[in-house]
């Protein structure tokens, strides 16, 4: 014979694992902390200001 199976027994466990998987994205997505935040911005500051430094500047003969 074939085993019985609670059906919302199933649901539940199957909601349960999908809680735990989108916490655990959420847990990387957001789970820094301000240190890392900062340290994060300040190395994009940077990025930002470099990439904005070699920028080729068009306007030196504008009538070209």
């Amino acid at each position: 014979m074939a085993e019985i199976i609670n059906l919302n027994k199933v649901k539940k466990q199957k909601a349960r694992a999908e809680a735990a998987r989108a916490a655990e994205v959420n847990r990387a997505k957001f789970g820094r902390t301000k240190a890392d935040k900062t340290r994060s911005e300040a190395e994009q500051d940077k990025r930002d200001s470099t990439l904005d430094g070699a920028k080729l500047d068009d306007t030196e003969n504008p009538e070209e």
